[in-house]
């Protein structure tokens, strides 16, 4: 019998596609969205990372539609760093969560694992994934789920579960449901044993066979083939919902933190709970400065080693400041993502925003977001300048535009 001393482990991160990020725009016009920098670092970072401390880790696989070539960088640099094999598999269609680890299951079980973790790439959180790991070794059953207490009033943005409160059991388990069910919620991040591959196929199978005795309705055949396809499989409605009060499936319960990172105002919140892990994890990637031979740092910020900070610049808290970027005397950063190669001159202030590669913000010019206006985060795309003593408030700004009169609560394409 093997110890799980030898077992290998292997993870999954879905990484999605084009058409998933169009909520990211116009950060994800350039550039994939989980290649987006968020506490100086892209967005899939944090997750493969946290993977890296996983026991036995054999191999950590990114599973998504976008072109390799957007990926072959990234994932060779990533590989060296952590001394893990990364290895991007590009899906021929979009197969839904659970279709999508099916379609790979032979590469997926080469290093022939006994437990596999999967991990969406859009997750903000700590991911406990030793800790859920050895959790579902207790508890037996094909799969652990990560969950976690929200309030009330936003569950239902969520899939709602009830677990077993002594055993952790799961259930029941509902997508987004319309009526209030529970205040505990899926987060994405799961560990499951070889067998949820016989579940996939069960599942895939009884679709064939539906297909087979009753013709497509009207409505159906007007929805994308995808859909329809009897090798798309989505893991909560088709797998969780189904399994669940079966003894198959499992919670484990996190008192950290967690978010969806759905929008680019959601970047800077997960940048700022990410900058703030570091101070506990990795403080030293966190930049310092007293306002004497280096700028004033206040709280968690990150500084790319090739940006030039001028002394007397005060930054912070929650900013991270990406490659070659130049940031003037006298400007002002709070609570924003600074971009490669952008320029902020000086006596500028930038404060709830996110400016875009390239970009430049002029002479006593700011640009901020407030929270409770209608589009609230700031956000400047690629390449677009704000010219001297201009004010841009909670607005989203395209690539390539030039201001040179202030606007708020504008989307300027």
């Amino acid at each position: 019998m093997v110890s799980s001393m030898d077992e290998k482990v292997v993870a999954v991160i879905m990484v999605g596609g084009p058409t998933k990020g169009t909520r990211f725009r116009p950060l994800s016009l350039n550039i994939p969205k989980p290649l987006f920098p968020i506490a100086g670092q892209p967005m899939v970072h944090h997750p493969i990372s946290a993977c890296k401390r996983i026991p036995n880790l054999a191999q950590i696989y990114l599973v998504g539609f976008y072109e390799e070539r957007e990926f072959a960088l990234y994932v060779s640099a990533i590989s060296n760093e952590l001394k893990v094999p990364v290895r991007y598999l590009k899906e021929d269609k979009p197969h839904g969560s659970a279709g999508g680890l099916y379609h790979f299951r032979n590469l997926i079980m080469e290093d022939d694992p006994s437990h596999i973790f999967l991990l969406n790439c859009d997750v903000c959180c700590s991911f406990p994934l030793p800790e859920m790991l050895e959790a579902h070794r207790k508890y037996g059953g094909i799969g652990t789920l990560l969950v976690i207490k929200v309030s009330p009033e936003s569950a239902s943005q969520f899939g709602e579960l009830v677990a077993d409160p002594v055993t952790n059991e799961l259930l029941h388990y509902t997508e987004k449901p319309e009526t209030f069910v529970s205040d505990r919620i899926n987060c994405g991040v799961y560990v499951f044993t070889p067998d949820i591959f016989t579940a996939i196929r069960d599942v895939s199978s009884q679709t064939k066979d539906t297909a087979t005795l009753r013709r497509v309705s009207s409505v159906e055949a007007l929805q994308p083939a995808t859909r329809n396809s009897t090798d798309f499989v989505r893991l909560d409605q088709d797998i969780l919902s189904p399994l669940a009060g079966k003894k198959q499936l499992y919670t484990y319960e996190t008192m950290d933190f967690w978010e969806q990172i759905k929008s680019p105002g959601m970047s800077l919140r997960c940048s700022e709970l990410y900058l703030s892990q570091f101070r506990l994890t990795s403080p030293q990637v966190l930049a310092s400065g007293d306002g004497t031979k280096s700028a004033r740092v206040t709280g968690d910020v990150f500084i790319h080693p090739s940006a030039k900070v001028h002394p007397t610049a005060k930054i912070g808290p929650n900013v991270s400041i990406s490659a070659n970027a130049r940031v003037g005397p006298g400007v002002r950063l709070i609570s924003c993502i600074i971009l490669d190669d952008v320029e902020i001159m000086e006596n500028a202030v930038v404060t709830n925003a996110i400016v875009g590669w390239k970009s430049s913000i002029g002479r006593w010019s700011r640009a901020e977001g407030v929270y409770n206006s209608k589009l609230g985060v700031t956000i400047l795309g690629d390449s677009v300048a704000v010219e001297d003593e201009v004010v841009v408030t909670s607005s989203i700004v395209l690539p390539n535009k030039t201001l040179n009169v202030s606007v708020q609560d504008e989307i300027i394409l």
